[in-house]
């Protein structure tokens, strides 16, 4: 096994990358976009307070950087945005790579450059919840960039004309570094942004999978999705082949107040683990003496215990609250708010604790959600309880919206708008009120508009995430007299519980990043080797298991494994063996009727036509011995049940009606 990093990332919006070369297949882990990197550019209008700024608007940053001039918004790129991607993944030849498994939805971000590739063909999966939100996410982000080179107007170059102008000894360091790192390697990196035509055929290529689901890649690799905590539909991956069996553990939350918590249980005991929570740099630093301590402690209920305490969970509603009440505060003196937070599950959460601050409260201060797949997104995420926790499926089973927001966008205390200049918006607009906009980044969105308007007002305030340079991004806006509150949110395992979790997952050979080796001792784990791995560089890990004998027989690969058959268990197995490969597709008609002949009864069957050009699905919900559901389509079966019994005879009665081999 061959593992290469791409790139370490940077936080929850620039997700890690990795290349894996497993049982002869290579394997690509996410694609995502640094778009921090878009602040080098100046947003429309190009002149926000570029007359106003003075060289008494200092920040931090810039008292640092006394050996250079000071920066000014003159600086920034004053043309159409082009995307970083990875740096390094556009040296790799895109026809070999077999697999691509995407974590969460900004691993997402980068994948339609890769797909519109003539000689891609890898195949893609990721979790229903990942494809749906990361589709989402990548259409509002053409959308609001369609919006730039409307006002800015379109440029027709095929090179980045602008980086001949920041190639010079009187370019600040920061912007030098941001367009060519810190090596001058990354300019082969920048990317035109894709068309909505890219991402739709992109999409078409996703293999979607729900969690725990298994699926098989030529025979060869199980691959199977385990929820991360991280946000919803995010996961961890579990790859079981002939050479043992593998972990991929991205950045991950134990327990989540919206997303299903982390499923740390199924990736326990695994020949290799891999270990790319990058995020947990962020924590404090750990000492020797605690490390040992969690190792010593023998008790898996005590050690699982401390994982799952909700300390953690507990503060992040603590920050959501302090958010509410700052917006409370600025309305109450007469001031607005912008947030430009767009984490999927951190806006969810805002806008319920916020429309119920307001309504327990005197204020009447109007909510107000911008973007162009606003209504779609908010509308999807109270129809899929089972990528939710459990506290929010318990409130859809009895009735109730997994998510407030629902109630009071039909009350009208929401109100939802594609656009910054839609004419509803223009009709019911009212100050001071409180606004969800995008971009994140202060360079593309309604978030430009909205803070050019306000960052005058010393009674309005701006939430930022942390991530972005409060220097940077704020330059061209600067002087502002807004009040800002840059928010940090768990994005990742603290570096106190890898120890713990290490303890608990048993792993025999551990991955982990050296710059996280170098801030926490992990020599005294009880695994059989722990690894470092470092950026750009190649990783080799022998097999675990080596042996060698000679036997006669049949070798047969089946579901990952490889198994030989000889002797009179060749001779039992003769003529027995179910075939390893299927065709064909099931009507659901037939499916039924070879079903009920099994004394399997079924409920209703459902039809759902394909989104975007996607394939239709049918599915078969089964109510006795035991609940499941079953679904077709054009691509394949799945069977989705918790009885291993039901699911040996439902998968009797398909491999009946398909021809095989």
């Amino acid at each position: 096994m061959d593992l290469t990093c791409l790139s370490k990332g940077d936080g929850f919006h620039y997700p890690p990358c990795h290349m894996l070369n497993l049982s002869g297949f290579r394997i690509l882990i996410d694609c995502p976009l640094d778009l921090l990197a878009i602040t080098i550019f100046s947003p429309v209008p190009c002149d926000v307070g570029f007359e106003a700024y003075g060289q008494n608007d200092q920040n931090p940053i810039q008292k640092k950087q006394k050996l250079e001039r000071q920066m000014t918004p003159d600086d920034l790129v004053s043309a159409e945005p082009w995307y970083k991607t990875v740096k390094t993944l556009h040296l790799w030849e895109v026809s070999l790579i077999d697999i691509v498994l995407i974590s969460n939805p900004m691993g997402l971000l980068g994948l339609p450059f890769l797909t519109q590739h003539p000689r891609f063909c890898a195949k893609i999966y990721m979790t229903e919840a990942t494809a749906k939100i990361g589709q989402l996410m990548m259409e509002d982000l053409v959308s609001m960039h369609m919006e730039f080179r409307r006002l800015h107007g379109p440029e027709d170059s095929s090179f980045p004309w602008w980086t001949k102008n920041l190639d010079g000894e009187e370019v600040p360091s920061v912007l030098k570094n941001l367009v060519f790192g810190e090596n001058g390697d990354d300019l082969g990196s920048w990317m035109r942004l894709y068309s909505l035509d890219d991402v739709k055929s992109c999409m078409k290529k996703v293999q979607d999978v729900k969690f725990s689901e298994e699926v098989c890649y030529n025979g060869t690799l199980i691959i199977k999705a385990l929820s991360s905590g991280l946000d919803i539909g995010a996961c961890n991956w579990l790859i079981t082949g002939p050479s043992g069996s593998l972990s991929y553990v991205s950045d991950s939350i134990f327990v989540s107040h919206h997303s299903k918590n982390f499923d740390f249980h199924g990736l326990k005991g695994t020949d290799v683990m891999i270990y790319s929570g990058f995020s947990c740099l962020q924590s404090a630093e750990m000492t020797d003496s605690d490390c040992i301590s969690t190792i010593s402690e023998n008790n898996d209920e005590r050690l699982t215990a401390s994982l799952l305490d909700n300390e953690e969970s507990l503060g992040e509603l603590e920050k959501l609250a302090f958010v509410c009440l700052c917006a409370a505060e600025s309305a109450d003196a007469g001031g607005s708010t912008l947030i430009t937070i767009t984490r999927v599950g951190i806006v969810l959460q805002l806008l319920e604790l916020m429309s119920n601050s307001i309504e327990s409260s005197s204020l009447k201060v109007p909510i107000f959600v911008i973007s162009s797949v606003a209504e779609e997104l908010l509308a999807y995420a109270n129809t899929i309880p089972e990528w939710l926790c459990e506290k929010r499926q318990e409130k859809l089973i009895s009735g109730e919206p997994s998510f407030g927001h629902l109630k009071f966008i039909k009350d009208k205390k929401i109100h939802l708008f594609p656009a910054i200049h839609s004419p509803n918006l223009i009709k019911s607009w009212q100050e001071p009120c409180i606004v969800f906009a995008p971009h994140w980044s202060l360079r593309l969105g309604p978030s430009v508009q909205l803070l050019q308007r306000w960052r005058g007002d010393p009674k309005s305030l701006l939430v930022l995430e942390d991530g972005i340079s409060s220097g940077l991004g704020l330059l061209p806006f600067r002087p502002i007299a807004m009040k800002i509150l840059q928010c940090s949110f768990l994005s990742g395992i603290r570096l106190q519980k890898l120890p713990t979790l290490l303890s608990v997952l048993q792993p025999k050979i551990v991955l982990v990043p050296d710059v996280v080796n170098q801030r926490i001792n992990l020599s005294t784990m009880k695994t059989k080797s722990i690894l470092n791995y470092s950026e750009n560089r190649t990783l080799s890990v022998a097999s675990v298991t080596t042996g060698i004998a000679r036997l006669k027989g049949d070798l047969v690969m089946e579901n990952g494994k490889q198994r030989l058959v000889s002797g009179l268990d060749q001779e039992e197995s003769s003529g027995k063996a179910r075939p390893l490969r299927h065709w064909g597709s099931v009507a659901p008609e037939t499916l039924l009727d070879a079903l009920v002949k099994m004394s399997i009864i079924t409920g209703s069957v459902e039809h759902r036509a394909g989104e975007n050009g996607g394939e239709d699905k049918s599915i078969i919900y089964i109510t006795n011995p035991s609940g499941g559901m079953i679904e077709t389509s054009e691509m394949g079966t799945t069977i989705i049940t918790d009885d291993k019994t039901v699911a040996s005879k439902i998968f009797q009665a398909i491999d009946g009606l398909l021809d095989g081999l």
